[in-house]
């Protein structure tokens, strides 16, 4: 957000706190992983992305793998992502829109979904409507178009509260990445148990919960991790 790494409490842009320059951050990143995942958060709100300048910059200096998400509601804006070198286009609010979503991943690969959950029900446009489409009919709906998702439980974003207790399975062999909440060692630990094939960790690793290093090597250390900038 506005050019900074930052993280929100709940999604909500009134509680913000700045950590500092994202491509240095994306540097000390790159040490320990080959895929961030990063949410123009701008975009999210105003609804189309205000940052892609700053994610160019992140792909060339690090070499990282990048999934991105925040305001993809066009394709012109999904194409241009992948010009400049996004491995992964994540569609949120637009994913409703079935002939769009339809469009964007029969033209690209790797689109990804975002499935941003409160209470059972989808959220949309940065978060701050609810959609009123149940979980479970809106990804048997989605799972048509794209193979690959972000589950993210809304009510714990950037709380490092722990992830979701009554959470459970709900795809088959797709890809589904969690969101949310995450805090420990043993958060990641649970979030493998269930199923995931990955886990993001964002606000933990700012505030030092969890140390990226102490991740290798874990015999139990999920399919992929990816650092939230």
């Amino acid at each position: 957000m506005n050019k900074k790494a930052v993280r929100l409490y709940k999604g909500d842009k009134k509680f913000v706190k700045e950590y500092g320059d994202p491509v240095m951050i994306a540097k000390k990143l790159s040490q320990f992983v080959d895929l961030i995942h990063i949410v123009d958060l701008d975009g999210a709100f105003e609804g189309s992305p205000q940052n892609l300048e700053v994610v160019e910059e992140i792909i060339k200096e690090t070499g990282l793998k990048v999934e991105l998400g925040g305001g993809f509601r066009t394709y012109e804006s999904v194409e241009k992502a992948y010009k400049i070198g996004v491995t992964y286009v994540i569609i949120g609010t637009a994913a409703f829109d079935l002939e769009f979503l339809r469009k964007v991943s029969e033209d690209f690969s790797n689109i990804t979904i975002s499935l941003d959950v409160e209470k059972g029900k989808l959220k949309t446009k940065g978060w701050l409507e609810n959609s009123n489409k149940n979980l479970k009919d809106a990804f048997n709906v989605f799972k048509q178009y794209s193979k690959r998702f972000i589950y993210t439980d809304t009510t714990k974003d950037g709380t490092l509260e722990g992830i979701s207790s009554y959470l459970t399975k709900f795809w088959n062999d797709e890809e589904v990445i969690y969101a949310g909440g995450v805090a420990s060692k043993e958060d990641i630990k649970r979030v493998e148990i269930m199923g995931f094939d990955g886990v993001i960790i964002g606000k933990a690793l700012y505030e030092g919960k969890i140390k990226l290093e102490d991740l290798k090597g874990e015999k139990n250390e999920p399919k992929e991790n990816y650092s939230r900038s």
